[in-house]
């Protein structure tokens, strides 16, 4: 598949998944800004439901230090969580669950420069369009963090906020869900020192 930049902002939820990676209890008290993380990957994830988008979710080595964290609610919105070992989402089970109409990839999680940084190069030379949503996307080193961001752009990754990629979604104010998506984005989302990179 490829890639015309002059298309690559442009996202539709027909064709747009969101990858929600390796968001586990165990990192809580590792990962920079985790629970901020973990807030504004809940608002991807009641977007991307009330937009009726696909969700997958990994867990990397889960087990009962590992489990996904219980804020993102899976379950309520029927998100079955796939277990790995691979740094990359891009195991065989996603690819069998991921819908042959998605061209595009929103993604999120832990940790930027290891598992989502490895999903998006995956995703990317598979031919789908990739942004990546970078405050909701950290590691437990800010220059861990900010650097892999710079090499996913460079890979020709987008570098989005979860606002910016909600509202791209929905495109215009006569969408029948904006209000239940600017319901969601009122409130802006928590600092996630993004104020920090220099990009």
């Amino acid at each position: 598949m490829s890639t015309s930049k002059a298309h690559l902002q442009k996202l539709r939820p027909a064709e747009t998944a969101l990858f929600v990676c390796d968001l586990q209890e165990s990192s809580r008290g590792a990962i920079q800004y985790f629970s901020e993380i973990v807030q504004v990957a809940k608002r991807l994830i009641e977007g991307a439901n009330i937009l009726n988008m696909q969700i997958l979710a990994t867990g990397h080595w889960p087990d009962q230090e590992r489990q996904t964290v219980c804020e993102l609610e899976l379950e309520k919105f029927g998100v079955e969580l796939v277990e790995k070992t691979k740094f990359s989402m891009c195991v065989p089970l996603i690819g069998e669950k991921l819908k042959p109409t998605v061209k595009s990839v929103i993604i999120c999680g832990t940790e930027a420069h290891a598992c989502v940084l490895q999903s998006v190069l995956d995703l990317l030379s598979s031919g789908y369009q990739v942004h990546v949503v970078v405050d909701a996307t950290s590691s437990r080193g800010a220059p861990d963090r900010f650097f892999s961001f710079r090499q996913m752009e460079q890979a020709g990754a987008v570098l989005t906020t979860s606002e910016c990629a909600l509202l791209g979604l929905i495109g215009t104010s006569d969408h029948p869900k904006f209000e239940e998506i600017r319901e969601l984005v009122k409130e802006s989302a928590p600092d996630t020192g993004l104020l920090q990179c220099h990009l």
